[in-house]
This record gives C-alpha cells, structure tokens and sequence, in this order.
C-alpha cells in the first residue's frame, strides 16, 4: 500500500488550521504542524491520533514563520520525518484594527511580514518538494482580499496580496502539475479577532452583527473552512487550479441598500 499523503499546516494551533489538521487527520494524512505554542500543538497532535492516525504519522514544528531559520527548519523537519510534502496549507495569520491615521507603518511591517512574506518564504522552500509529488498548495485568505472595509486596512491589503500570489504562482506551477488554490473565508468562530484586541462582549457583538452582514444569517465555523480546504488539497478538485474559494456565506455579494 502507497504511503499516505503529507501535509504541512501553518498555524495549526488554533482556529481553522487547527480544524484542517483534525479533518486531514481523518482522511488519513501525515501531518506536520507548525505553531508558536507548543502546548497547543502538542494537544492537537493527540487529537489527531484520536481522529485515527498512527502516533508516527503526525509531528509538529514550534517555530515563529517570520524567523529566518522557519522555512527551512519547517521542510527539513518534514522530510526527515516522511520523505515527501504532497500539500501545504497556508493558514497561519493575524489581524490588526484601526484606521490609517491610527495604525502606524510598524503595524503595516507586522500584517505584511505574517500574512504575505512569511507565506511566500515557506512556499517557495517547500516548492520543489511539491513539485515531486505533483502536489497542491491551499493558502488561507479572506472575503477582505476581494472586498474592501474600514479599519482594518492593513490586514485587506496583506489579503489581496495572498489572492494575487495564489493565481501568478498557479500559473508558473500548472505546467508541473502542482495546483495553488486559496480559501477566502468570511467571518470565521476563531480566536483571531480576539487576538486583535476585541474583548468577549465586543466580539459577541461583533458575532451577532454577522447575522446581519452575512446572507446565510450567521458566521462560519472553522470545521466549514476546513472542507474547502480539503477539497483544494485533494484529488476531488484535480481540475480546478488559480481558484479564490468563497466560504463567507454571502458575506462578499452583501451591499448596503
């Protein structure tokens, strides 16, 4: 029987790459995940033996992305362990509020260098690889790559800068067979707006706003996100390749009246 299929996961820690490794872990795959916490990955790593998977089929690399040394440790912890990388899931991030006035250029250095240059480091490292195995790369973006809105500037434009590269790179990966899709999630039940700074009344509010702000009446959960992404990653979407997959339940076609 053929080993099974490798994934690295970014940001598995938490929130949707979290629920990516859980899914991954059911249909079978060898997963690395990659965090800054430690203890979070170390606890997702026995879930996701619960979900099936062979203690020896799963590792995790603690690394921050935006160190120098995070690509290649990243890679090489991965090979050493499988020998291979079928698919990387892009899905570590972070979010930062406030007007422009308010948000000063540091805060733009922070968001670009999370959720675009670290992106592109790590891919580019594990590129060869995935071209060997004629692989597939998902990177976790936002409806705030496509769709503008205020306040959180920075993070819509480290987005569409994700959007962009996910379909320039699908085109120069197509003729080695490697397909580069991406996720753009709507408001998502993650600690991520948590992390920008919202405490638990704002974000309840912030929630019960996106009944209103959504077509389908509510906010997404990761484990949604977390389909798509395996849709992207697997051979069930072997024909669709540059794609920006709205799973924001409506959220992108909403406009005010």
């Amino acid at each position: 029987m053929a080993a099974s299929r490798v994934a690295i996961i970014t940001g598995a820690s938490s929130g949707i790459g979290k629920a990516t490794a859980l899914l991954f872990a059911t249909k079978q795959f060898r997963l690395t995940l990659t965090g800054r916490n430690e203890s979070a990955l170390k606890d997702l790593a026995s879930e996701c033996i619960k979900k099936g998977i062979a203690a020896e089929n799963v590792t995790y690399a603690v690394t921050d992305l935006s160190a120098d040394t995070a690509p290649k440790k990243i890679v090489s912890h991965t090979l050493e362990k499988f020998g291979q990388i079928d698919t990387l899931i892009n899905s570590a991030g972070i979010l930062t509020t406030g007007s422009i006035l308010d948000s000063n250029i540091d805060v733009y250095d922070r968001v670009m260098d999370c959720n675009v240059r670290s992106l592109v480091r790590l891919t580019r490292e594990a590129l060869p690889h995935i071209i060997k195995t004629k692989g597939t790369v998902v990177n976790v973006s936002s409806i705030n790559g496509p769709c503008p809105f205020p306040n959180v500037t920075y993070y819509c434009m480290s987005k569409s800068a994700v959007d962009q590269f996910t379909k320039c790179l699908a085109l120069e990966m197509a003729p080695h067979g490697v397909r580069v899709n991406a996720v753009c999630p709507g408001v998502t039940v993650t600690e991520l707006h948590r992390r920008a700074g919202q405490d638990d009344e704002t974000y309840k509010t912030f929630l019960e706003r996106s009944k209103t702000t959504h077509a389908l009446g509510r906010p997404g959960e990761a484990s949604e996100v977390a389909k798509a992404i395996y849709f992207l990653a697997s051979e069930d979407s072997s024909f669709t390749t540059g794609d920006l997959l709205r799973v924001d339940g409506g959220r992108g076609i909403m406009h005010p009246r």
